[in-house]
């Protein structure tokens, strides 16, 4: 085992260190944000969405610092508004290259060849291919004061999926959906369930083996 300290990890390389730092939280949900302003439609990859809590349905995502021009957090607070759609195998290269630094003028639905698509009112545009979609409506932009990143929390307005993903207990397939994630910046993986174990009650845990 390889062991590096605070002081190591800095001193490293800074791509090198990058690509580690990224890494080291494990696999991570590969969603694509779907935003709209006064300058257009904006798409961007995002490998940051967590679970907040599911009574009122509240999920979170990490913004980098707006210490530059950031197109999807700029029309979030434009308008409040956005969509979190989750990428399978088929849409993986494409929502890759959302990332690239596009002018806010060009669409990376365009850019990128993924089709946008509109459902009743709600003003932020879906990813047409994505077979869970969720319409979001931020509650609160929390800034972390350590790196000067923002978090974003929203509330689930609507959730729109395929209804063969959804099992009788509420559980989504996700095999069946053939949802990715990503580990690193660059790297999309394949998942696959390995077991389905019940609720964990102290006075039903098994006799593990050592």
């Amino acid at each position: 085992m390889k062991s590096y300290s605070k002081e190591d990890i800095q001193a490293l390389d800074r791509i090198f260190r990058l690509n580690l730092i990224n890494s080291i939280s494990g696999y991570k949900p590969a969603n694509l944000i779907g935003t709209k302003g006064s300058a257009g439609e904006n798409l961007a990859i995002i490998s940051s969405v967590v679970h907040l809590g599911s009574s009122p349905a509240l999920l979170g995502f990490i913004m980098r610092p707006d210490t530059v021009e950031r197109h999807s957090l700029a029309n979030i607070k434009e308008t409040g508004f956005f969509t979190i759609n989750h990428v399978d195998e088929n849409l993986a290269e494409r929502a890759h290259y959302t990332s690239a630094n596009f002018d806010k003028s060009v669409s990376e639905f365009d850019a990128c060849k993924i089709k946008a698509s509109y459902i009743e009112e709600f003003m932020a545009p879906f990813v047409e291919e994505s077979s869970v979609k969720m319409a979001m409506k931020t509650t609160e932009f929390i800034p972390i004061k350590s790196n000067g990143t923002i978090m974003i929390v929203a509330a689930v307005e609507k959730l729109i999926l395929d209804e063969k993903l959804l099992k009788e207990t509420g559980q989504l397939d996700l095999n069946v959906s053939k949802t990715v994630c990503i580990s690193g910046l660059n790297r999309y993986h394949q998942v696959r369930e390995i077991a389905n174990y019940p609720y964990a009650r102290e006075t039903e845990i098994p006799s593990f083996k050592s």
